[in-house]
């Protein structure tokens, strides 16, 4: 694609879905399709859509999340009377091996956020504007997941393949599903089971994520949130002297929020099982004042 395809494809996405609302997408997904996702509950069961938080160093994880115990101390395992066991964590928030949530404030494009905010909005101390603070109330709807390897017969995407549009429509008519207004989409590209398999590598370089094409599919739909097992974004970008074009165009032009680097391993297989790849979801982002994101930990209930 273009540099000048692009701008033309960002300038008609975000022109096409102004609004006056600071929630962006979630403007969608009102308490009529809350209860409505609810009412989709069958089985009961429940199903984590995070990876385990990962304290190792690796090529797709060079600042590694560390977990650090602070209590119980030496001796006091067998002492008797009341002791506490404390740890530590911490973390990036936006690592490429973390299941997080990026919020609205975290794409600046062209001195600016999402909906005209200006980027000066993000300081030293936080965002004033558009931060994980918008949905400190949580996010529940109903879920969609469309498997793109299970469409191509593959056991994953390789890196630097992307989802076309006629992807995203194909899965639905092969899964039986439709994506509808105010849906959180999960695209599953396969990143996780790679990973699994064969080792991390440097995603950086390398990765599979959805062709920017495919943000037109979200705007149509009416989309609120967007998830994958990857990076959402594939590596290398296929936009000229724009690393990251679906964040820029579903976080900057649609207001869409998205979560990256999740995990679909059990939840597919689970949606097979169960003969249906819709469900309830709930996603609880931490609350921090200020944040650009959170790390995340979805869960869908079947």
């Amino acid at each position: 694609m273009t540099g000048d395809a692009f701008r033309s494809l960002y300038t008609r996405l975000r022109d096409g879905t102004r609004t006056a609302d600071p929630r962006g997408a979630l403007r969608h997904l009102t308490p009529e399709r809350v209860v409505a996702a609810a009412a989709r509950v069958r089985l009961g069961r429940t199903v984590s859509l995070a990876a385990p938080v990962d304290t190792r160093l690796g090529p797709d994880n060079p600042e590694p999340a560390e977990h650090r115990m602070l209590a119980p101390a030496a001796g006091e395992t067998g002492a008797e009377g009341l002791h506490f066991a404390l740890d530590r964590i911490a973390m990036n928030v936006h690592g490429d091996a973390t299941s997080h949530l990026d919020a609205l404030c975290h794409v600046l494009y062209d001195g600016e956020l999402y909906d005209g905010v200006p980027a000066s909005t993000v300081t030293p101390e936080g965002a004033r504007a558009l931060s994980v603070d918008l949905v400190a109330e949580g996010i529940v709807g109903r879920g969609v997941l469309l498997d793109i390897p299970r469409l191509r017969g593959v056991p994953w995407l390789e890196p630097g393949d992307w989802v076309t549009p006629d992807d995203l429509t194909a899965a639905e008519a092969a899964q039986g599903v439709r994506v509808s207004p105010g849906d959180l989409l999960f695209v599953r590209v396969g990143h996780r089971r790679r990973r699994d398999e064969l080792g991390p590598w440097d995603v950086a370089r390398e990765r599979a994520g959805l062709h920017p094409d495919a943000v037109a599919f979200l705007a149509e739909r009416q989309v609120s949130v967007l998830g994958g097992d990857g990076n959402n974004d594939t590596a290398p970008s296929v936009v000229a002297d724009v690393a990251f074009p679906v964040h820029v165009l579903a976080i900057h032009a649609l207001g869409v929020h998205l979560m990256d680097y999740l995990q679909f391993e059990e939840l597919a297989p689970a949606c097979a099982v169960a003969g249906r790849w819709d469900f309830l979801c709930t996603v609880a982002p931490l609350r921090v004042p200020g944040a650009t994101g959170s790390p995340v930990n979805p869960i869908a209930v079947l």
